[in-house]
């Protein structure tokens, strides 16, 4: 019996020392593992708001489904409390597969369906199967849909941002990240909590964006693209005397609910993204550098009559056959042959200074990503024959829409280049902070920006821009048309037009700018008077109107319709 109770000693002290002293850290570590849990705390992202405090993006609570299997449960009763749930969280095969796998790996924790609604959560947690718990996490909502997407762009289901305002700003929206240690019992059930580290809440985010002119501008688009059939189209809304965008509005668009978007052309911000040979809206620089060195005047004339100008072994024609024109008449009536004229006149040296003072070739800064600076070659490597002419028309220039609407709105501004911009403020708690804007830069003279606006106003009245008229209201534009390079004929096509109409109102005294830009129109005209300044006209009339901008002039028939009201009440 002592040699018995000697060994069965001997044992339980070797156990024991094995237990204590052999796989002590091991041991105490899935304790550890057992008993606590560390994790971070999520703080709660900022939110996104237009000009007017409108919410555009918040951050609501959404439950999460989990599984975090007990130590004794079998493989099969795991995959059956899977197959239990697989339908009621409308689990995806290939999400189905990829949990399945966790669990044959035997992890030890895994989401089964992240940021669901709470009656799917409810119904899932009613089965009361052992290892499946709700987590509160937070989702991201946009309330108004589709409403400036890609604008406000979107979030992973991490809440990272991913495009737009929410990846350039993430960190701001995001906050800092905290961390919480929780002791369980052997249920895995939480009972006390130690926040080793508190979450600091993200910031808001004020944008220059109006909801109002955001929706305006993204119906009013959407109805030109399906009736032009054109691939896709944009329009820049902005306040001149500030720079502030008031909306940007591309279609095809997406909803950020449903981030990512269902292609690729659908998140495309093509306002600030996409390059293009502008065609005749690039005029605004040709003309500006004519008046500019006063190489040319507006009493000069230009013989325009052939209808075409021989460049290299290319000719240039004009949409229709016009005379000789004067120098306002060439920019109101959009002649290539008389601005190519211009063009020679002035030569390379100062339309190249000219278009580098536009700030063509350069990122206009606005807080976005992805923004594209253009194409705009050195001099030193301009085609002595061909490059000057075509770049006072638009071509062998590559440009964004955001960067043409910034030169129009060199000239309704006086002369002066304000740097565009979509963020208002950050909010802070409870401070906020104004987004600081650098100085104004003058790029042209005062009296070279009233002599283009006079010239833009006639290009409405009776140019190329007429489609663009508001009664009541002076119009200032210049439309736009290029023909497309098609890259494997090694030619531009006759078939494949970008049409463009960039503006402002009222001429005298501008509220706003737009620029539109549709690509390949296919339904009846192509022409940027004919397909792009109509849509400029009902935006631009719907906006004024919400803005409270009362006409200066009206006509006979307007006076007389409210003389007969005024009766009548």
């Amino acid at each position: 019996m002592a040699l018995f109770f000697l060994l069965w000693a001997g044992v339980i002290s070797a156990r024991l020392f094995e237990l204590q002293v052999l796989r002590h850290s091991q041991l105490k570590a899935e304790v550890n593992g057992q008993s606590r849990n560390k994790r971070s705390i999520i703080p709660e992202r900022g939110a996104i708001l237009d000009r007017n405090g409108k919410v555009l993006a918040e951050t609501l609570p959404a439950p999460s489904v989990c599984f975090q299997p007990l130590k004794d449960d079998a493989l099969d009763s795991r995959l059956d409390k899977l197959n239990r749930l697989k339908k009621i969280l409308d689990l995806s095969e290939s999400d189905y597969q990829k949990i399945k796998a966790r669990i044959v790996n035997n992890e030890n924790f895994t989401f089964l369906k992240r940021k669901t609604d709470d009656e799917t959560a409810r119904r899932a947690m009613a089965l009361n199967l052992d290892g499946v718990f709700l987590q509160e996490e937070n989702k991201r909502f946009y309330p108004l849909g589709p409403l400036a997407a890609h604008v406000l762009g979107g979030v992973d289901v991490d809440n990272e941002g991913q495009s737009g305002i929410e990846f350039r700003f993430n960190s701001t929206l995001g906050g800092e990240k905290g961390q919480i240690l929780s002791f369980r019992d052997a249920y895995r059930r939480d009972y006390q909590f130690e926040i080793l580290k508190p979450a600091s809440a993200g910031k808001d985010i004020v944008l220059t964006i109006d909801e109002t002119l955001q929706y305006i501008a993204e119906k009013e688009l959407e109805k030109a693209v399906a009736a032009n059939n054109a691939n896709w189209g944009t329009v820049i809304v902005s306040h001149p005397a500030s720079g502030e965008i008031l909306a940007i509005a591309n279609c095809p668009s997406y909803d950020p609910n449903d981030f990512p978007p269902s292609s690729p052309e659908a998140g495309r911000d093509r306002a600030i993204q996409d390059i293009f040979e502008p065609g005749s809206t690039f005029k605004i620089v040709t003309a500006s550098a004519a008046l500019e060195t006063n190489l040319v005047r507006l009493t000069d004339y230009f013989d325009c009559s052939k209808g075409s100008i021989q460049i290299g072994r290319s000719p240039v024609r004009d949409h229709k056959l016009m005379g000789i024109l004067s120098f306002p008449d060439v920019i109101i009536h959009s002649s290539n042959v008389g601005t190519i004229q211009v063009g020679l006149r002035v030569g390379p040296e100062a339309l190249y200074n000219m278009v580098k003072a536009y700030s063509f070739g350069e990122k206009t800064g606005i807080e976005l990503p992805g923004e594209g600076e253009g194409m705009l070659r050195s001099l030193k490597i301009w085609n002595k024959v061909s490059t000057l002419p075509h770049i006072a028309i638009g071509y062998e220039i590559g440009v964004t829409a955001l960067q043409m609407l910034q030169a129009m709105n060199v000239v309704a501004n006086r002369g002066l280049m304000l740097p565009a911009r979509i963020v208002k403020k950050i909010a802070g708690r409870p401070s906020s902070a104004a987004i600081s804007q650098g100085p104004p830069e003058r790029v042209i003279s005062e009296q070279t920006a009233s002599e283009l606006t006079e010239i833009f106003r006639r290009v409405v009245e009776e140019g190329t821009g007429t489609a663009a008229q508001i009664p009541g209201y002076d119009i200032a534009g210049k439309t736009g048309t290029a023909q497309k390079y098609d890259r494997v004929a090694r030619s531009y096509s006759s078939a494949k037009h970008l049409a463009s109409f960039i503006g402002f109102a009222p001429a005298e005294k501008p509220v706003i700018s737009i620029i539109v830009v549709l690509d390949e129109p296919k339904i009846g005209e192509h022409y940027g008077g004919q397909v792009a300044a109509p849509i400029f006209r009902e935006i631009a009339r719907r906006s004024l109107f919400y803005l409270h901008v009362l006409p200066r002039k009206l006509n006979s028939g307007l006076v007389v319709a409210a003389q007969l009201r005024d009766q009548k009440q």
